[in-house]
């Protein structure tokens, strides 16, 4: 811009930020004040006398005063630094003219003035915001609110805000300006409810904004208070409001009932004065509903239902309920489709077709209701109905949209909540069905075993569990493991650990060498699987001997056993801990404890002793108080284990449970004998001999012949093929057991003997007198070991031949 140039409108300013200079009739400058000096960069000494076109950016015709200069417009000076300011001024005349008194201020600055000016303009001439300014006691000073505004409610001069609200409001709103008047902090959108003059029992239904306004000196000087009215953004804040808090509820729990609850708690009363949900029977079951449509039965049962002010009807179905048949009609067909339906009471009483149905469907007041499908994936999952009956208004097309999408949400969340239960339905009876029984009674021990899931629909089954394996020579095997994860992977995975774990248990290891066995087992199923499919499990092993009373341990990452004493005092049985299974390259190390008869062993996955603070050791005392104060001798394993899981209190687990509680038992050493004898045919004879004499004594003299035969054969092929020294033990139990022990490893074989051979058919013949049969081993060599019926079968002995 090069000049002056004519402003073209009248231009607003304000004091602060303004410049002034006095010009003569000649155009020269004769006053200069500060502000004009701090604006050019030029003092008054610099430029009092001089003419005002010297202080141009651009060449100028010679101005006077009477003709040059005109009122007002924008013009580029030049600054000291070089640089130009655009500057908008206004030229005051004097009488008489001699003199002229120019205002200055930069552009930018007085652009800013003009448009808050057309704002606060447009602002006050709206007719549905209303803005009232109040002193710092809150007395109104001014408002642009009229009879007009607001249903006729008006704020005239010196009026407070109780004068148009209930004191309760009133006295919210003015804590509320106050609040703004002490920290500044401006007030958003609170609601009010106002009374109309008009109709003094409607409510008005406002909202409220305020900032305060401040002096030259910055203190609070009153508060500006805007009043809007705009039920068509009301009622779409409404509906964001429903669909966020549908967003955030709906979905949170995994099971179908309780999603329908939270669904028909969040529309009643926020949509309606009553509402149910019924859901397909299949759906309750965790399975899809059918797809059929038209009339029939729908296989719906009510299983939610609230209501707000609405007297209780009699009449109505409850949740639990079955839905009866309905007829078919063209509102059943858009049902079905998945678009929701608005009815009337005479609309009702048409599509359920008799009197008796709409008694049990409508409410005794309702008049206007919605009913809407939960439609997912093309299946019809259940519906949701809506009534109003204390509110006037009827439901309109946009309630049946919200609701229709509320819907569709809440559809979702069933689905889900219903693939889950299914799920959640599979894994828990492939888990009960993979567990062994609850409890078991052998001469070693009986035991109890408990599986408590986690609690609260969430992590669901897991891969926890106990198991109980007998054992040749009466021995027993307790073992507790858990499958990192949840779901049907972790209960498949747990399933293959369980049976490998039987599977090497009947080979009779040593605890530390199964694990070792296990432990390559898992690291081969993760090989190259996915992360979905790996398998991490912790896994402790025991075996316990009731003849000598002892209990041998192992563990892979698992929490220690627990000991109930016969006398109510616990220790637990500490053990070096091996590393989780499929870790892989750590050993494992077995410890072995004296067990009194009648000690309680207990086994049990991490999810009893896990703490929110992850404090092992403060769970594992907790467990032994609690075990402590459970027990008593006369008391059955299963009341002890359910006191125990009792003590967790209300809550439900964080994780899954697995606990085995087992009653050690002894063998009495009247039932049991032993020998030993060197490497020498001759003791063959001895050997038979001793056995016999033992059966005489207890009773069991029948059983000589053939027990004889066994023990002859075995001592005999122990002569020949191990050397000594060479042990025989018998027990007796509910079976008679013949234990031969060996200093060899060699794995004795089973197989038949052609005509011609001299030998061979020692193990032949004893598998045909006994029950069954096997060998162990241990660091000092085998044992063979035989087990008979104590009523014998007869044998035949033809078979030899």
């Amino acid at each position: 811009m090069r000049g002056f140039s004519a402003g073209g409108g009248e231009l607003v300013f304000s004091f602060a930020g303004i410049a002034t200079a006095v010009l003569d009739d000649q155009g020269r400058v004769s006053r200069w004040s500060e502000a004009a000096a701090g604006l050019l960069g030029l003092t008054a000494g610099e430029v009092c006398g001089r003419p005002v076109r010297d202080l141009l950016a651009g060449e100028c015709h010679r101005l006077t005063v009477g003709a040059g200069i005109p009122d007002s417009g924008r013009v580029l000076l030049r600054h000291r630094s070089g640089d130009t300011v655009d500057i908008t001024f206004r030229v005051l005349r004097t009488e008489p003219a001699a003199e002229a008194l120019v205002l200055l201020a930069p552009t930018h600055q007085v652009s800013h003035w003009e448009q808050g000016a057309n704002v606060l303009r447009a602002l006050l001439s709206q007719d549905r915001v209303g803005i009232g300014m109040h002193d710092t006691d809150l007395n109104v000073m001014w408002t642009n609110i009229t009879s007009g505004m607001f249903g006729g409610t008006v704020l005239p001069e010196g009026s407070r805000l109780k004068d148009v609200l209930s004191p309760d409001e009133a006295e919210a709103a003015e804590t509320a300006l106050r609040r703004v008047l002490e920290t500044g902090e401006p007030l958003i959108g609170k609601d009010l409810r106002v009374r109309s003059p008009r109709a003094p029992d409607r409510r008005l239904a406002l909202s409220l904004s305020a900032f305060r306004v401040e002096d030259a000196h910055g203190d609070p000087a009153g508060v500006v208070a805007m009043f809007t009215d705009t039920p068509e953004q009301q009622r779409a804040r409404h509906r964001m409001d429903l669909l966020h808090e549908a967003a955030s509820r709906l979905g949170s729990s995994l099971d179908v009932v309780r999603t329908s609850e939270d669904l028909v708690g969040l529309l009643v009363p926020s949509l309606a004065d009553m509402g149910w949900v019924e859901l397909a029977e299949a759906v309750l079951e965790g399975d899809e509903p059918p797809k059929g449509t038209g009339a029939g039965e729908l296989s719906l049962r009510r299983v939610a239902a609230a209501a707000e002010g609405v007297p209780d009807s009699a009449t109505l179905l409850r949740p639990g309920d079955p839905v009866p048949r309905l007829p078919h009609s063209p509102e059943l067909w858009e049902f079905q489709h998945g678009r929701a339906v608005i009815v009337d009471r005479e609309k009702a009483a048409v599509v359920l077709g008799d009197e008796a149905h709409l008694a049990l469907f409508v409410p005794d007041d309702g008049h206007s209701g919605i009913w809407a499908p939960l439609y997912a994936r093309g299946l019809v999952l259940g519906s949701v109905t809506l009534w109003r009956t204390g509110r006037e208004d009827p439901f309109e097309p946009d309630d049946a949209e919200l609701l229709a999408e509320i819907a569709s949400r809440a559809a979702l969340s069933v689905d889900n909540a219903r693939r889950y239960t299914r799920e959640h339905r599979v894994a828990l009876a492939l888990q009960q069905r993979l567990l062994p029984a609850a409890t078991t009674d052998t001469p070693a021990a009986e035991t109890t075993g408990m599986y408590l899931p986690a609690g609260g629909g969430g992590a669901g089954i897991s891969g926890d569990w106990y198991d109980v394996i007998p054992l040749p020579s009466f021995r027993l095997a307790l073992v507790a493991g858990d499958v990192v994860g949840h779901g049907l992977n972790a209960t498949a995975a747990m399933g293959s650990l369980r049976t490998a774990v039987r599977t090497l248990a009947d080979l009779e290891l040593d605890p530390t060498e199964l694990l070792t066995h296990l432990d390559d087992l898992v690291q081969r199923l993760s090989d190259g699987a996915d992360a979905e499919s790996l398998v991490g499990a912790t896994c402790l092993y025991a075996v316990y001997d009731p003849v000598t009373h002892r209990c041998a341990v192992a563990c892979a990452g698992h929490p220690p056993p627990v000991v109930i004493r016969p006398d109510g005092t616990t220790h637990v049985i500490h053990l070096s801990p091996g590393p989780p299974l499929g870790v892989g390259g750590m050993p494992f190390e077995s410890v072995t404890a004296d067990l009194e008869p009648g000690s309680v062993l207990a086994l049990y996955t991490d999810g009893l002793i896990e703490r929110t603070d992850g404090d092992v050791d403060a769970g594992l005392r907790w467990l032994t108080e609690h075990l402590a104060a459970a027990y008593d001798p006369g008391r059955p394993l299963g009341d002890t284990g359910r006191a125990l899981l009792a003590g967790l209190g209300d809550d439900p687990p964080r994780d899954d449970i697995a606990l085995l509680l087992a009653r050690t038992r002894a063998v009495p050493e009247r039932s049991t004998a032993s020998w030993e004898f060197p490497a020498d045919p001759a003791v063959v004879a001895e050997a038979r001999r001793a056995a016999a004499r033992q059966l005489e004594q207890w009773g069991l003299e029948e059983m000589a012949f053939t027990t004889e035969l066994i023990v002859s054969e075995l001592v005999t092929n122990a002569v020949r093929y191990a050397g000594g020294p060479v042990g025989l033990r018998l027990i007796r139990e509910d079976v008679l057991v013949c234990e031969v022990t060996d200093p060899s490893n060699t794995q004795p074989r089973l197989r038949r003997a052609g005509w011609t051979d001299e030998g061979g058919r020692g193990l032949f013949l004893v598998a045909q007198l006994a029950t069954r049969w096997g060998s162990r081993y241990s660091p000092r060599g085998k044992t063979i070991w035989v087990e008979q019926s104590l009523a014998p079968a007869p044998v035949d002995l033809s078979v030899l031949v």
